[in-house]
């Protein structure tokens, strides 16, 4: 009976080490910082005084923003990911059809995500500036307007704005995900759906999402995680004014840490995001897998 040498079975845990002692010192240690440091008192200069147990948490959801910016999270990461992952299905669905210029509609669908959301932020704040913007310019030149509109008359527009923008630069990362995924589907599959007389949506339906679910699970749930972190569109365009009505949970924590001095408040609130991802993710995940089992 062959047995395999002891140095044969370590062999691959010692290859992981490396990525795993990497991982605990960017990441694990960091995130248990944080946890201390939520439990924590912080003075002004950032130095810890003493553990207060959850005085940073209480006084977080004391927050008289609080409210309003957790109901602008869930409303900013619901219509990104949402509406990006429909919108960024069918374009992959289009860049992976035959057509002229294909290599050139891929280049210039990925130049959104490619550019920093400093950039891009501050490209489209100026686009809708007040009255003189060049939105209004292009749409006065038209003739489509007779006279200037403010395209920023009230905090929600301004919002809408925002999710308009994220919605934007979210596309091109869920359009190569899926196109990915397209690529990766063996024609045999649609050859069999036509001999049994599916048609374009039947075929959609029964072969192409089942197959590019995997692509679409793993964007998703990256995208859950980057749009809910997301700092540089909203405080680009914004910066949660007026009175954080257009904040969402990392700008507010932002403000709360390093302009109010709050750090305490401000790591707990951090705290809760991660919490809030955790859970999201995890439910997400944990449907998607029993949907997998059922089938």
């Amino acid at each position: 009976m062959n047995t395999i040498p002891i140095r044969h079975k370590w062999e691959p845990y010692l290859w992981l080490l490396p990525s795993l002692v990497l991982m605990c010192v960017f990441v694990v240690f960091p995130i248990g910082i944080v946890f201390k440091l939520s439990v924590s008192e912080i003075s002004k200069s950032g130095v810890v005084k003493g553990l207060v147990g959850l005085d940073n948490f209480r006084a977080a959801f004391r927050d008289p923003a609080f409210g309003t910016v957790m109901l602008n999270t869930a409303i900013w990461v619901v219509s990104v990911v949402g509406l990006s992952t429909l919108l960024g299905f069918i374009t992959a669905m289009a860049l992976n059809a035959e057509f002229f210029g294909r290599k050139v509609a891929r280049s210039i669908v990925v130049f959104p995500w490619a550019t920093s959301l400093v950039i891009q932020a501050s490209v489209w704040n100026y686009i809708i500036k007040g009255e003189y913007g060049n939105l209004n310019n292009v749409l006065l030149n038209l003739g489509i307007l007779k006279n200037a509109v403010n395209w920023r008359a009230s905090y929600q527009i301004e919002f809408a704005w925002e999710c308009g923008v994220g919605i934007f630069v979210t596309i091109p990362f869920v359009a190569f995900t899926v196109l990915a995924g397209l690529q990766s589907i063996d024609d045999a599959y649609y050859e069999a759906a036509t001999v049994d007389g599916a048609g374009f949506w039947r075929k959609l339906w029964n072969v192409t999402i089942p197959l590019v679910k995997p692509s679409l699970t793993v964007c998703t749930v990256l995208n859950i995680i980057y749009v809910f972190n997301s700092f540089p569109i909203i405080y680009t365009i914004t910066k949660g004014a007026p009175a954080n009505k257009t904040d969402t949970m990392v700008t507010l924590l932002y403000m709360r840490a390093f302009y109010d001095n709050q750090k305490g408040p401000a790591t707990a609130m951090s705290v809760i995001g991660f919490a809030i991802l955790c859970v999201c993710a995890g439910a997400y995940m944990m449907v998607t897998m029993r949907k997998e089992d059922a089938r």
